[in-house]
């Protein structure tokens, strides 16, 4: 149905994952997106709207639920989520394993690019929404809901594994009620995974220290 780092500071880790790729992966292969890349497609933010991620994540699930009798075929179905159409956002290709979230070997080395870009002092002061989409075969609320736990599946390694701020990353499926490819709802195309830049991480406010009590006046002594 759905298919799916380079720093000194990830190099080990990224080694290590290459190497378990490299050992257990399928004969195809998979060119991992470049950091620099990334980095300047999501660096380009300037304001976004506000977006309540749990009402959006409720609006495709219900829509995949619909029966309408007059619903349109998929190429002509209309925009669900318009939110997010025109915020910064990298495309990549990521691999799963059929009908799951488990990312495969194959695509470590993107996830860890990814990561890599992420802790880049460019993108440092932003935060993340991370796309899961689906193409038009199978049953439209499985698609919904498989393109979701693979979209918290990227969200999750970058969180465990590469040890992304939490507070930086969110998750949102849309399953196949928004295509990557509109013209073409049945192309690989639409399988892929999207990173969106949505806003800039809040700032804390300094602690205010607290102001000294002033010391109590001395009493006078009696004038002899």
């Amino acid at each position: 149905m759905m298919r799916a780092v380079t720093t000194a500071r990830l190099g080990p880790l990224l080694a290590v994952l290459i190497a378990v790729a490299g050992s257990t992966a399928p004969a195809r292969s998979q060119t991992a997106p470049q950091r620099d890349a990334i980095i300047t497609q999501l660096s380009q933010f300037d304001t976004a709207p506000e977006l309540d991620i749990a009402a959006l994540k409720q609006r495709v699930l219900d829509k995949s639920r619909s029966r309408a009798r007059n619903e349109p075929e998929p190429a002509k179905r209309p925009v669900l989520v318009p939110e997010i159409l025109n915020l910064p956002t990298f495309t990549v290709e990521i691999h799963f394993d059929t009908d799951t979230p488990v990312v495969q070997p194959d695509s470590y080395q993107a996830v860890g690019r990814i990561a890599d870009a992420l802790v880049n002092a460019q993108l440092l002061p932003y935060t993340f929404l991370i796309v899961g989409h689906s193409d038009a075969t199978g049953k439209r609320e499985a698609n919904a809901i498989l393109s979701q736990r693979r979209a918290d599946s990227i969200r999750d390694i970058l969180v465990n594994t590469f040890k992304i701020s939490s507070k930086r990353l969110q998750s949102l499926g849309v399953g196949e009620e928004q295509f990557i490819d509109q013209a073409h709802p049945t192309s690989p195309v639409n399988l892929q995974i999207q990173i969106m830049t949505i806003g800039k991480v809040a700032e804390t406010e300094p602690s205010t220290p607290a102001t000294p009590a002033p010391a109590p006046a001395k009493k006078g002594g009696k004038k002899k």
